[in-house]
């Protein structure tokens, strides 16, 4: 696919997906969509690949929202099927087994909140402003956003954001914990590469292995959950990187992982 509305670039194992329609503050349309799917397609078989960062073209945006063109001509069980698609979408990045950050640059709005909820990991410059305006709109949030937003922040975070569509600032949004870490403009982009290479510089196979128990622990009780993670501790004690690891802080030295 020849991609017209997003960018995707790879180096030292990194790929940076980029949202590109700066003259319309990156809003997802129906065709940004499908070539961010088609991309994530990519990057969950590319084994070069071990992290990805998303973030927007320009210094306004990251995305603005959904294309407000589109949406105002749709009819219910169209708006179902958009929802349904772009949920789809989102769900790829957030379960793509390998860690996401969103550099929030700018405007994260609508579907560019919830897009960037459905990262791993959230970074923003001091200037960007998050929200989820749907009500002013007439509609609710539709790609995920009710439901993830509720489990990263909260139920009370989430019906403050959800229901007065208001915006807020990178470091309200942080407060409430739906932003890691907040940047100066000019800092943001070597920050979050520095996030980035930290987690890189753990064992793949353990980071793989708690971001799936933190995942599915969500859905369950804490007892269940705990089963999981034991579950997964005992399957991390069976890799060649957790003997690496070991030998290393016992030797007082650099682990050199291999990811397996």
């Amino acid at each position: 696919m020849t991609y017209e509305n997003i960018r995707l670039e790879r180096a030292e194992g990194v790929a940076t997906l980029t949202v590109d329609r700066p003259k319309k503050l990156n809003a997802l349309n129906h065709q940004t969509l499908t070539e961010l799917a088609h991309a994530l397609d990519l990057l969950l078989v590319d084994e070069e690949v071990r992290g990805v960062i998303v973030t927007g073209a320009g210094d306004k945006a990251f995305v603005a929202g959904a294309d407000i063109n589109e949406l105002a001509e749709m009819r219910a069980m169209e708006a179902k099927d958009k929802a349904r698609f772009g949920q789809s979408v989102f769900a790829r990045l957030e379960h793509l087994g390998k860690p996401s950050i969103a550099m929030v640059n700018g405007f994260a709005l609508g579907g560019g909140c919830e897009l960037a909820l459905a990262c791993t990991l959230r970074t923003a410059s001091t200037t960007a402003k998050l929200g989820l305006p749907e009500v002013s709109l007439g509609i609710i949030p539709g790609y995920g956003g009710t439901q993830r937003l509720a489990r990263i922040a909260g139920p009370g975070i989430a019906r403050e954001w959800v229901l007065t569509g208001e915006m807020f600032s990178a470091d309200e949004a942080h407060r409430v914990g739906v932003v890691n870490r907040v940047f100066p403009p000019e800092k943001l982009a070597a920050g979050t590469r520095e996030l980035m290479t930290t987690i890189l510089s753990r064992s793949p196979v353990a980071v793989r292995l708690g971001m799936e128990t933190i995942a599915r622990g969500l859905n369950m009780s804490q007892q269940e959950g705990e089963v999981i993670e034991s579950d997964m501790f005992g399957l991390a004690s069976t890799t060649a990187d957790m003997r690496e690891g070991m030998a290393a802080f016992l030797e007082k030295r650099k682990p050199k992982f291999e990811g397996r």
